[in-house]
């Protein structure tokens, strides 16, 4: 076969245009220190870098966002049932030393400031937000545990449920003592029949009071569901509690009274054995307008319909409300918890009746001692009004003795029923530090997975720069061996050769 000066020209070329094209190669690779530039150098890598980009950029969203935010969520529930449990175990502490019966007047005093102090940081927890959301409310992150300011045009028509164990008993207290403030009033004396006197029974508190008194013809009703699944409806009697007062708390054996002002259902002992004795459920409906400063709202806890505007009332329906975070493949974290699980609708009633048995157990000692004093004036120093006086003092000393005795069982309940309120925070505070302790472990692995990820990136992209450089030169040295052999192979010609 015959070769033509031509031929070797062109193969020169093509074999120099190869070394030229693995020398910029080369170049570009040192230049960016990764193996290839474009998807067709090397498909197989191109398409594993497209797969482990996508994965790290998974990785660097929950590792970089998800999991922080879902760790200044714990950080702040915990923080903030945390702060609850202080207060709880606070009144908790309260009600132990107000159980005791060696109270003196300075022991009254100091428990009701310190009660009246709890009373008013016991929702406000409920209340912190993360970065403007609140964090207790479910998916209402944009409303309060609480309201802010008192609202009194707003209005909510709310159902609540109960069981039998709901039912309590409570004392009730009429005829209390008016001091006399002149010889007139000295001379009424105390009739035996107008004494103080003490009346018990069994009722269930609605998480309000100051409802609204139903309109006329209409009663509240009892939704009720027996152990068995029987439904039943028993009807209430709307009494105000000043009319109530004035029949020295009476209630008839088979009916329920309905005390709007109290927001009080109170039963008669038929109707109460009968309801235990079925351990029945019941539901009831009720409406209230005006809510002051602190009072939680209805729609963490209750099913309500806000009719605040009747023509367009807004309805909230209680349910389980999560809100979860995902934080690594396929993996992901309730991180809220809800109100009604952490903050007891009913702490807030329980501390206001402690306070106001505390109040009148103060004003009942009050009386003694103003009674007390005037028997040293001289107003009253004759016989006549000594005597008087002293069937005053009697009736002061036996209302004081119902206060203490009311004060000391309701403290007695009260530590039961706080410890209760202390487990249900101590079981959510768990929940959330098992939660977080969740979290730490996938942040740990998912921090492993990014490192992992990073460096099966690296090593299906980069190149070591001291590899880089031992090619290039390799490539470089080919390219210019192929310039010289051009050089000389090219020099000779035909008529070298004749």
């Amino acid at each position: 076969m015959r070769v033509t000066n031509s031929m070797i020209n062109r193969n020169s070329m093509t074999n120099m245009n190869r070394n030229k094209v693995s020398v910029d190669a080369m170049n570009t690779q040192m230049t960016t220190q990764k193996k290839i530039s474009r998807p067709s150098e090397d498909p197989v890598i191109a398409i594993r870098a497209l797969r482990l980009r996508t994965n790290l950029s998974e990785i660097n969203q929950y590792y970089t966002k998800n999991i922080p935010d879902a760790e200044s969520w714990l950080e702040l529930t915990e923080t903030a049932i945390k702060n609850m449990k202080e207060i709880v175990s606070e009144v908790y502490k309260q009600c132990v030393k107000g159980s005791t019966d060696t109270l003196k007047a300075e022991d009254r005093s100091a428990i009701l400031q310190n009660l009246q102090a709890l009373r008013s940081q016991i929702y406000k927890e409920g209340n912190a937000d993360n970065a403007g959301r609140t964090i207790f409310t479910g998916y209402k992150t944009g409303s309060q545990l609480t309201f802010a300011t008192d609202e009194l045009e707003t209005r909510y028509n709310i159902t609540e449920s109960f069981s039998f164990e709901d039912i309590d008993e409570k004392r009730y207290y009429a005829d209390l003592v008016d001091v006399p403030t002149n010889m007139g009033e000295v001379q009424n004396d105390v009739a035996l029949e107008d004494m103080p006197k003490e009346a018990v029974h069994m009722r269930v508190r609605l998480s309000y009071a100051e409802l609204e008194t139903p309109p006329a013809g209409e009663e509240l009703e009892l939704k009720v569901t027996d152990a068995q699944g029987n439904a039943s409806t028993i009807t209430t009697k709307t009494m105000s509690y000043a009319d109530w007062a004035d029949s020295d708390f009476a209630v008839a054996d088979d009916e329920v009274l309905f005390i709007p002002e109290s927001g009080e259902l109170i039963f008669g002992k038929d109707v109460s054995e009968q309801l235990k004795g079925d351990k029945a459920n019941f539901t009831v409906n009720y409406n209230k307008t005006g809510f002051n400063d602190g009072e939680i709202r209805p729609e963490h806890y209750f099913d309500c319909v806000n009719i605040t505007d009747e023509k367009n009332p807004i309805t909230y329906k209680k349910e389980i409300q999560e809100i979860a975070y995902t934080i690594c493949f396929d993996q992901t974290l309730v991180v809220n918890t809800q109100a009604s699980d952490v903050f007891d609708a009913s702490i807030g009633r329980d501390v206001d009746e402690l306070t106001d048995a505390v109040q009148s157990a103060i004003a009942a000692h009050d009386k003694i001692a103003k009674l007390e004093a005037m028997k040293n004036q001289e107003q009253y120093a004759d016989k006549e009004s000594q005597e008087l006086l002293d069937h005053w003092l009697e009736a002061a000393k036996k209302e004081a003795s119902y206060m203490d005795d009311n004060m000391q069982k309701l403290y007695s309940k009260a530590v039961g029923d706080f410890q209760g309120y202390l487990d249900d925070i101590v079981a959510a505070q768990t929940d959330v530090g098992s939660k977080g302790d969740r979290l730490e472990l996938t942040k740990t692995r998912v921090e492993n997975q990014k490192t992992s990820f990073e460096k099966l990136k690296s090593t299906n992209e980069d190149r070591e720069l001291s590899d880089i450089i031992i090619d290039y030169t390799s490539a470089y040295t080919a390219y210019q061996a192929s310039l010289m052999a051009s050089s000389k192979s090219n020099q000779q010609t035909l008529l070298n050769y004749i």
